[in-house]
């Protein structure tokens, strides 16, 4: 897979921007824009704003979520703020708390 990883030892604060798939195991403070898609890995915690064009979360995120196309809680993710996305799925064991808007 091209693309960025931020590792599951790293910690970062502020905002990332990226125009590649991105892949977060560690945590992130902040803010959070991919062009293309962004995976929030098990284990992962994100305090940010999150966009980009499909999401997927089983990690942990509290903020907002903004997904050009899809957004994807598998078993494990944890999400509280409000989702934004044309397509928006959550798995069995997954767990959410916030607003849906589906009106993209």
């Amino acid at each position: 897979m091209a693309g960025t990883v931020i590792g599951s030892g790293i910690t970062i604060e502020g905002e990332i921007s990226t125009d590649d798939d991105l892949v977060i195991q560690g945590s992130v403070r902040g803010k959070v824009i991919g062009k293309e898609s962004v995976t929030i890995e098990q284990g992962a915690s994100v305090e940010a704003d999150v966009s980009g064009s499909t999401l997927t979360v089983q990690g942990s995120v509290t903020g907002n979520i903004n997904a050009a196309d899809r957004v994807d809680l598998q078993t494990g993710a944890r999400v509280i703020g409000n989702v934004r996305a044309a397509r928006f799925t959550i798995a069995d064991g997954a767990q959410f708390k916030g607003n849906v808007d589906m009106d993209v």
